[in-house]
């Protein structure tokens, strides 16, 4: 018995030392969603709490999400789960990701994944050991194809099982305060140029969205629901094929609620984009627009491109006459490592002159007076700056041409102001109208500081453009809100997440006000 009691006694005294190294699981967050959004927005989707559940509508892409930041612990080892539920299709793919930023620059993991039938909830459930990075953000996507799937998630918890580690210190978030008068960015350039912003179809059901808009911008660009993917009805068009190879049908649907917002509260619209290698249906070079078919000949891409182009023209001239003002006619054609024309399907289809024959067609149909754009990013990279010289040039001895969309997607630190100076000065030198096609600006957090360094650099580049304003067409930010933005994990907009003006908003207000 003695013998007995004294292995039980070492037994327990092993327990007794065992139990300090294995840390409690720690809840780091919770929520059921009774008490609202609790800090989740819409990654390019909307998002609304209700009855304890969030819902997500409005997506047009499978990465369109409700996501939330979080303040994870570089080293912490993190388990969650989530549920989540839809009733539109017999089965979608599910995950939870997280998308964490370093220095500007954003990557992403997957962290879950689970499939939810239709009419049940399903639990997604994964673990995370977060990196060394300045930002975290948490969301639940679709895994792929269900891009306008609407869902609702709930009962999100994160949890540590182990403890974390002891935090660094970091410098806190700024807080980004309401203000009830704002000036009006469209007002204050008006003189000037028109100031506008690329715009979601659903923020159009969004009536703070819809005031903030209708105060501030002149002109918008729908944001994905006027590229091909979205105009080109390819259903229709492989039923029309069968008659006539050079068919092409297209369709509205994705855009009429950005185009009746416009014409309603008397705004612009810019449109974006006619001719791309990206978000353009496979089946569009294809024969019978099939995409296992082989590719279709020069004459008869040129063919469908001239029917798409006419489609598109003539629905919204006779639907919306005078609303569109210009066209982004072809989107990126230069390649940014050979800093040459890109070999797209384009390219390998129809020849190295795709994009002189694309703005022939466009001045061909398009109503008179509207402008007609080619658009580019990297502008400011010497190698691809002279790239883009180069087909310009091409472009405007055809005459069917009339100015060059900048896309400054730019962080704080770079490109620096000398090399924007030089693009937009070497382009105005060509005697082509400009426009700011595409605007927003990265920082690392969303901390005061960051936030001083990103209204001096929207600032320093309002000065520049309104030294050419006598070319300048329009200044375009690219979104509305940082939620909005497809660089959520930079803050790179004028408001923030609650459509609260930031630094930034000020500095494009007054752009004298910063040194």
């Amino acid at each position: 018995m003695k013998k007995i009691m004294a292995l039980f006694l070492a037994f327990s005294m092993l327990l007794c030392f065992a139990v300090p190294a294995m840390a409690e699981s720690e809840t780091v967050y919770a929520s059921d969603f009774t008490k609202g959004a609790d800090g989740w927005y819409g990654r390019g989707a909307m998002v609304q709490a209700k009855n304890g559940v969030l819902h997500t509508q409005g997506r047009s892409s499978d990465w369109n999400s409700p996501g939330r930041d979080f303040a994870l612990i570089e080293n912490g080892e993190y388990h969650l789960s989530v549920q989540v539920f839809q009733d539109t299709v017999e089965s979608a793919a599910f995950m939870v990701s997280v998308a964490h930023s370093k220095d500007g620059a954003e990557t992403y993991e997957n962290l879950a994944h689970g499939t939810a039938r239709k009419g049940e909830w399903v639990t997604l459930e994964g673990d995370y050991k977060a990196g060394s990075f300045d930002r975290f953000v948490l969301y639940v996507e679709t895994a792929s194809g269900a891009g306008t799937l609407e869902y609702d998630i709930k009962d999100f918890v994160l949890t540590a099982p182990n403890g974390l580690p002891e935090a660094k210190a970091t410098e806190p978030p700024m807080v980004v305060e309401a203000v009830d008068a704002l000036p009006s960015l469209k007002e204050i350039y008006a003189d000037r140029f028109d100031f506008g912003l690329a715009m979601p179809a659903f923020a159009v059901y969004n009536a703070k969205a819809v005031s903030l808009i209708c105060q501030q911008f002149s002109i918008l660009t729908p944001e994905n629901e006027l590229k091909p993917d979205s105009v080109l009805d390819v259903t229709a068009s492989k039923r029309l094929a069968k008659e006539d190879e050079t068919a092409a049908a297209v369709h509205f649907d994705a855009v009429k609620p950005l185009l009746e917002f416009a014409r309603k509260n008397g705004i612009k619209v810019h449109g974006h984009v006619l001719v791309w290698h990206s978000q353009t249906p496979e089946a569009f070079f294809h024969e019978g627009y099939e995409v296992s078919k082989p590719f279709v000949t020069r004459e008869v891409m040129l063919a469908r491109l001239e029917n798409y182009i006419k489609g598109v023209m003539a629905y919204m001239d006779e639907n919306y006459p005078g609303l569109v003002v210009s066209w982004d006619v072809v989107n990126e054609a230069i390649d940014d490592g050979t800093n040459a024309l890109r070999h797209s399907n384009w390219y390998n289809v129809v020849g190295e002159d795709f994009v002189a024959r694309a703005f022939e067609l466009a001045r061909k149909y398009a109503p008179e007076g509207t402008l007609l754009y080619y658009n580019d990013y990297n502008t400011a990279i010497p190698g691809k700056l002279a790239g883009i010289m180069k087909l310009l040039n091409s472009l405007i001895e055809e005459g069917n041409i009339d100015g060059y969309g900048f896309q400054m997607h730019h962080s704080v630190g770079y490109p620096g102001m000398e090399l924007i100076l030089g693009c937009v000065s070497k382009i105005a030198d060509l005697g082509l109208r400009l426009r700011v096609s595409e605007l927003d600006i990265g920082v690392d957090n969303n901390s005061e500081s960051s936030f001083t360094k990103q209204a001096d650099k929207y600032a320093r580049i309002m000065k520049l453009l309104i030294k050419y304003a006598d070319q300048v067409e329009a200044v375009q930010v690219w979104g509305l809100t940082d939620a909005m933005s497809w660089r959520a994990a930079n803050y790179p907009l004028l408001f923030d997440a609650a459509m609260n003006p930031k630094p930034a908003f000020f500095a494009v207000a007054d752009p004298s006000s910063v040194q």
